[in-house]
């Protein structure tokens, strides 16, 4: 298992070293008997802390994901009025597309980038929060947009469906418990892509490229860019480190659900996207999932140590959904 190690040196004391676990995920993959053991461990103590992780030896595809830059780079570069038809306002599931300094994450910044939102394709009767159909570009505007997003799409639900295979093992649950939560029909699960304006220094100062949050969700699996800009806090010493982008590597970070869920034995980690110094647009593709509608998330038995009791009164996923998407906009 590889590591990065960040460095930032805050007012009153010493350099403070930050470990960003990298972690191969292969042998999970081929069903090794000696290397599964140890990656979900592994992920099991990156979780616990810091809460953010990268993973490489994951399924995707480097020809996809290069596919879906390309067409995301023609997607942004679309005439204003052509994006503005596609508005997340004219979804009823929200998804579509979001203007520069439309969310707010951080009191006091508008968040610096654009992004376009897209979910499982479903239609007809009977949909329920956060389900309905994704809003598309023209074809002509945009050739292969469409299949290639969904596509991408549709191998991230794999993965992360996988990811959570071992989460459930981490927690000392059967590999297939949480099977439900992240692949039933009432799972939501978005995908996000962002482009992010390049910036002078002076303007980055005053700026974020995504104000400082957690995630709302269980489990984020990100596909950043090499430009950097994504950083990380250290609550004991109250510092910001960055997270270095990782050739063919996902970011992987805890949500509150999950948090809650194991009764913050996973980390959900304070994270935040400075607006990144370059002279060009900065990309990146975060795939949430947020968990099936109907469950209801209490402590999980194998996070309660003896005596001690819960810290979260019990909560509905579609619940805690509403309110925290509420806030957000």
């Amino acid at each position: 298992m590889a590591t990065i190690t960040a460095t930032a040196t805050p007012a009153t004391t010493l350099p403070v070293s930050v470990t960003i676990p990298v972690i191969d995920i292969s042998g999970y993959l081929d069903s090794d008997p000696h290397l599964k053991p140890q990656i979900v461990n592994a992920i099991h103590q990156a979780a616990i802390s810091p809460g953010f992780f990268q993973v490489i030896g994951h399924p995707i595809p480097l020809s996809l994901r290069n596919r879906l830059f390309d067409a995301l780079k023609t997607f942004y570069a679309l005439p204003r009025e052509v994006k503005q038809s596609l508005h997340r306002n004219n979804s009823t599931c929200l998804r579509g597309y979001e203007t520069v300094g439309e969310q707010r994450l951080e009191e006091g910044y508008q968040d610096a980038k654009e992004g376009f939102m897209i979910g499982q394709e479903m239609d007809g009767a009977g949909l329920r929060f956060a389900q309905g159909p994704n809003q598309w570009p023209p074809e002509e505007l945009c050739p292969g947009f469409r299949e290639t997003f969904m596509e991408y799409f549709e191998a991230m639900r794999a993965f992360s469906r996988t990811m959570f295979r071992i989460v459930a093992l981490g927690l000392g649950l059967e590999e297939g418990a949480l099977e439900d939560f992240v692949y039933g029909r009432d799972t939501v699960t978005m995908c996000r892509a962002h482009r992010y304006p390049p910036t002078t220094p002076e303007m980055a100062a005053k700026s974020r490229g995504i104000g400082a949050h957690t995630d709302f969700g269980a489990l984020t699996l990100l596909l950043q860019d090499d430009i950097g800009g994504l950083e990380v806090f250290h609550r004991p010493s109250q510092t910001w480190h960055p997270v270095h982008p990782v050739k063919d590597a996902y970011v992987v970070n805890i949500g509150d659900m999950l948090s809650r869920w194991t009764n913050d034995k996973y980390m959900s980690t304070l994270h935040r996207v400075i607006s990144p110094i370059s002279d060009r647009d900065r990309y990146s593709i975060a795939f949430f999932n947020e968990g099936l509608l109907d469950q209801v998330i209490e402590c999980i038995p194998t996070c309660l140590e003896a005596g001690d009791t819960p810290k979260y009164e019990p909560v509905k996923v579609e619940d805690h959904l509403k309110k925290r998407y509420g806030n957000s906009y």
